[in-house]
């Protein structure tokens, strides 16, 4: 038996495309909400002395069988909040195929997720991004959501980075000095930050918007306030999950939809050009795993 092929970031960052991505990503959420992937909600391993978490994620849908172990330390400032390595076997044998650095897989397909979202719900016109983070997830955001929608104008805010991302992403891309001053008028919203307490109020949300949430993955975190949940359809990548895990999915007080469920036409996607679209990602292991097969079967 040959040993398992070793992909640290630099050989993930020469494979994967997000062009591919997208298009895998979304078979994926539908296979999810088809029945054909299984998958068991997270395990999450608190790490309180050091503020941080260790997550468990297997899955197995058809040809792709693996597992990721992700860490999430929202507090670091001079290393990347998330690390992860993703383990393939060989569905057949269960045999190791591969492992693979996950860090810039679990950023990657993040976004790809909130591109297919997007795709799905936002209106055909869109133009303007609002983007609350300018972090990683706000840079791989952009590059997915330029594939399903012709941005114009991208306005970003953070407490920390929003001038010098402006900066590193170019034309069409500016710094604004609120949160507020992204999200008016914005056709497209993301919110990709490390809060624990809400950063979008729905108060300023125009109709018509969709919006993309991708942090708060705790019971006990929001980044959304009451009126943003309440006031916009809600869509998930996963039911059960988003249930358990996602204290914004918790405080709209109703179940929301699944994004696989309107790939599949068993759900409407937009319904008018007025009304407010949500996407709350938690991210689920199927993603990593499509991702990861992308990877391993370039290199190979």
């Amino acid at each position: 038996m040959s040993a398992p092929l070793f992909l640290d970031e630099a050989a993930v960052r020469r494979h994967l495309r997000m062009d591919a991505l997208v298009p895998a990503v979304r078979d994926a959420l539908a296979a999810l909400s088809a029945g054909g992937v299984v998958q068991p909600v997270r395990t999450v391993v608190p790490v309180a002395e050091h503020a941080g978490f260790l997550g468990a994620m297997p899955a197995y849908a058809g040809d792709a069988l693996g597992a990721k172990l992700v860490t999430f330390y929202p507090g670091n400032r001079d290393v990347h909040t998330h690390h992860a390595v993703i383990v393939l076997f060989r569905p057949e044998t269960g045999a190791p195929a591969a492992v693979l650095d996950g860090r810039l897989i679990t950023e990657m397909r993040t976004a790809a997720a909130s591109a297919v979202a997007t795709d799905a719900l936002a209106r055909p016109d869109a133009r303007v991004l609002g983007i609350l983070g300018a972090g990683v997830q706000a840079r791989s955001h952009l590059e997915a959501l330029r594939l399903v929608r012709p941005l114009d104008e991208v306005r970003v805010w953070s407490p920390r980075r929003a001038r010098a991302f402006a900066e590193e992403m170019g034309d069409g891309v500016s710094a604004v000095d609120s949160a507020e001053a992204a999200v008016r008028g914005a056709d497209v919203v993301l919110v990709a930050t490390t809060s624990q307490t809400p950063v979008l109020q729905g108060a300023w949300l125009a109709p018509g918007t969709h919006v993309n949430a991708v942090g708060a993955t705790r019971p006990d975190w929001r980044e959304l306030d009451d009126a943003a949940v309440r006031s916009a359809r809600l869509f998930v990548d996963s039911r059960v999950a988003a249930l358990r895990e996602s204290g914004d999915v918790m405080a709209a007080e109703g179940e929301p939809a699944e994004i696989g469920e309107v790939i599949l036409g068993k759900l409407a996607g937009r319904r008018s050009p007025d009304e407010i679209t949500l996407f709350k990602s938690v991210g689920v292991a199927v993603e990593d795993l499509v991702a990861a097969a992308l990877v391993y079967r370039a290199a190979s």
